[in-house]
């Protein structure tokens, strides 16, 4: 059972996550664990989705699974940062030696997530924004 803090940071104010995960129930929690936490969030199901989300709006973070449909999330590093370099890139997966191919993100996370985890990283990445 996923265990939801509702205590918004003063940090976590103003910041937009981009969540780009195939599996719809996956980005749905991570959005709602993030939104409790007064993160700003948006979800991409695609590669493609996300390029599209992220050249109309400003992200300060993405989290990117690997395995996705259209393009590898290794790949898609490449494509949003090309929109902003700014963004903090956070890949989510469940196959470790996948994340070492390519791209470098600013951080990893394994699946499974856990939702202090999450918070955590993002509080962490975020802290000096």
């Amino acid at each position: 059972m996923v265990r939801f803090l509702d205590n918004p940071t003063e940090a976590s104010k103003g910041i937009n996550v981009l969540i780009v995960d195939d599996d719809e129930n996956i980005a749905r929690t991570f959005s709602r664990i993030l939104s409790r936490k007064g993160y700003q969030t948006e979800t991409a199901l695609t590669g493609a989705e996300a390029i599209k989300k992220s050249a109309a709006k400003p992200f300060n973070v993405a989290l990117i699974d690997i395995c996705l449909p259209d393009i590898n999330g290794m790949e898609l590093l490449h494509k949003l940062g090309n929109h902003d370099g700014k963004m903090i890139k956070i890949v989510i997966t469940g196959f470790p030696t996948m994340a070492k191919n390519g791209a470098t993100p600013d951080a990893y996370l394994l699946k499974p997530v856990k939702p202090q985890e999450l918070h955590s990283l993002i509080d962490q990445k975020t802290s000096r924004m």
